[in-house]
């Protein structure tokens, strides 16, 4: 079994851990050990961050008028539904349907439903999963349901359902950031109707429904009780790009996320032929550890169905069962059974059969400018606390604790204490300020350069580092799995994060001011390292050619939601202090 993150070391490890561990969502990860809640809800706080800054929505949006269009009203036995399109982001429309309760009166809970890959998505009915059959149930049960489309289903067709390249990555554009966001504003949606107790929200999906389910209950307290299914797992963490957004699960894996539903009610359904077929000995018990932080372990249920990945009539009257016990106070559960239903023909249930989009809609083009002119709003008027904190979340970097060390004269080897990862280096002694060089091809390289020669001739401290992937830190690094970013850090970042390690290597070793320098392409790691690093220094970084376009960053410096976080401008003001 494999430790969520690297190996702990007590000394400078052999190999880089970074070349040789590379996670992914096969990968089975073990829940790190929490042993008070003041540890975990700094986690929380910390895991809240890297969902938000991977979806794009960090900081998050303004949220538009939604100009909520509900037409379409079909009355059956006990029930209705409705057709509705929602304006989740200037010029973007979501499409679902929505089903409330016949024949009560007053306030009801609200639940949202989003749906896992089948092919017809919210309409969806056969037998391992009839989304219509547990919105039906659920209306009459008593609850207004609204049940909303992934990205390219169904009426949510404006962008595919898998999109976005490089490009897109820099700003965080993808189809993991547009469901959180239409999650959150779906939520807005369902919480605004007059027939809806906006203190009783729950939210259940199954497989990509289920990573929704508990993305969004991560990141929004409003969500008062779920029913994740089928997702929760320790060896399985998502199939699909709508799950697996660039710097997403560095560090991190669904168990710790969905942990973040603590203390709040939660039903996790497994099944017996699917990865969730550990749950009750594994998935669970992690969880409801958690949850016996706050004191509340009875909060976190588990129920386990002897089925293949599904979302059966069995779960959902498990799902029932947990919902009508918890948020109606029903005891009687032969009132929560599964009734029969008539599902509707599917395009009598389309929000645009008959239809076209608002003239408004946006292209694909369109709606990722509207994107990137959101993430440019947003960072509006931000203060550097805010900025620094962006960045450091985008490229996964810290300032380290504690450097770990191995030193023979001039040579020497940093880690930081517990990650594994593995920093040759050169130190010359000296007096005065010390100086860390950074050269793109390495500590030889930039001994060899004018800049270090000069500090070396002036008798200077100066340190030289083969920053990731350069000089003898070059080596073999298994990057084919598909969502490799989403586990693993790019180059780029490694080696801001090995110029953090240095800086602060330094230091500790001498005190006071730094002068960092960076040649060629590494005067840009050096300019990121200087934004994150809270210490006093002098930054020599000349990134004339670099201008800050997104050409620029995929090609010199890659790293998924840099301009999300600002990108060079950003990096810029960070460091106007140091120049």
């Amino acid at each position: 079994m494999i430790l969520c993150g690297a190996a702990l070391f007590a000394q400078v490890p052999a190999q880089d851990s970074r070349n040789t561990y590379a996670p992914n969502t096969d990968t089975h990860f073990t829940m790190p050990e929490y042993k008070t809640l003041a540890q975990w809800e700094a986690r929380r706080a910390q895991l809240r961050k890297q969902i938000l800054s991977a979806a794009g929505l960090m900081p998050m949006p303004e949220k538009t008028p939604l100009n909520p269009q509900i037409f379409g009203r079909i009355e059956r036995k006990g029930y209705s539904i409705e057709k509705v399109l929602l304006e989740t982001l200037p010029g973007f429309f979501l499409g679902g349907n929505l089903y409330r309760p016949l024949g009560k009166t007053g306030k009801f809970p609200g639940v949202l439903s989003p749906h896992g890959h089948w092919i017809y998505g919210r309409l969806e009915s056969v037998e391992l999963g009839s989304q219509p059959a547990r919105a039906i149930n659920l209306a009459r049960q008593g609850y207004v349901v609204f049940a909303y489309d992934m990205v390219g289903y169904n009426d949510t067709i404006q962008t595919p359902h898998v999109f976005g390249g490089p490009a897109e990555q820099l700003w965080s554009f993808g189809p993991f950031g547009v469901q959180l966001w239409d999650s959150i504003r779906a939520l807005d949606f369902l919480e605004s109707l007059a027939d809806v107790d906006a203190a009783r929200l729950g939210v259940t999906g199954e497989s990509g429904g289920g990573t929704q389910t508990f993305m969004l209950t991560a990141v929004d307290d409003r969500v008062k009780y779920s029913t994740p299914v089928n997702m929760i797992s320790a060896i399985m963490q998502g199939g699909s790009p709508c799950e697996n957004a660039p710097g997403l699960r560095v560090g991190a894996f669904n168990v710790e996320i969905a942990s973040m539903m603590a203390p709040r009610p939660m039903l996790m359904i497994a099944a017996t032929g699917d990865w969730t077929k550990n749950t009750p000995r594994e998935e669970y018990p992690a969880v409801r550890h958690i949850y016996g932080l706050y004191g509340k372990p009875e909060n976190v249920e588990t129920v386990q169905i002897d089925a293949p990945h599904n979302y059966n009539r069995a779960s959902r009257e498990a799902m029932y069962k947990f919902f009508g016990r918890r948020i109606l106070n029903e005891r009687d559960e032969t009132k929560l059974a599964e009734q029969h239903v008539e599902v509707e023909k599917l395009q009598d249930m389309l929000a645009l059969q008959g239809r076209t989009l608002p003239s408004k809609a946006l292209s694909y083009e369109g709606l990722f400018g509207e994107w990137r002119s959101i993430a440019r709003h947003t960072l509006e008027g931000a203060d550097s606390a805010a900025l620094r904190e962006g960045m450091r979340t985008a490229l996964a970097v810290e300032w380290p604790a504690e450097v770990v060390s191995d030193q023979h004269e001039e040579s020497v080897t940093l880690s930081r204490a517990g990650k594994g990862d593995r920093v040759p280096g050169i130190w010359i002694a000296g007096s005065g300020v010390p100086v860390l060089v950074v050269h793109p091809e390495g500590a030889a390289a930039a001994r060899k350069s004018p800049q270090a020669a000069e500090l070396i001739r002036a008798k200077r401290p100066v340190m030289l580092i083969d920053a990731f992937q350069t000089g003898s830190a070059v080596a073999p690094r298994d990057r084919s799995h598909q969502f490799f970013l989403t586990f693993n850090v790019s180059d780029d970042a490694a080696r801001v994060q090995d110029i953090l390690t240095a800086m602060r290597f330094i230091t500790k070793k001498q005190g006071g001011k730094i002068e960092l320098v960076g040649l060629g392409t590494a005067a840009v790691w050096a300019t990121f390292a200087a934004a994150i690093a809270p210490v006093d220094l002098k930054l020599v970084a000349d990134t004339a050619g670099f201008k800050g376009y997104d050409e620029d960053f995929v090609q010199r410096f890659f790293v998924p939601g840099i301009q999300r976080a600002g990108g060079l401008e950003a990096a810029r003001k960070l460091t106007a202090a140091y120049r």
